[in-house]
């Protein structure tokens, strides 16, 4: 009926898990920022051609 409990984890994993959430955060609002400039950056070049 109850599970045993999960191995705890060390400092050194627990960093690297922020760690790695935070790239992952940081990399989804870059992501999202490009995507929203993208049509303004292709109507830029396209008045040059």
């Amino acid at each position: 009926m109850f599970a045993p409990g999960q191995e705890q984890l060390s400092r050194e994993q627990i960093r690297a898990g922020e760690e790695e959430a935070k790239q992952t955060i940081q990399a989804a609002i870059t992501g999202g920022i490009l995507l929203y400039l993208s049509p303004f950056a292709i109507d830029f070049v396209k008045k040059f051609f």
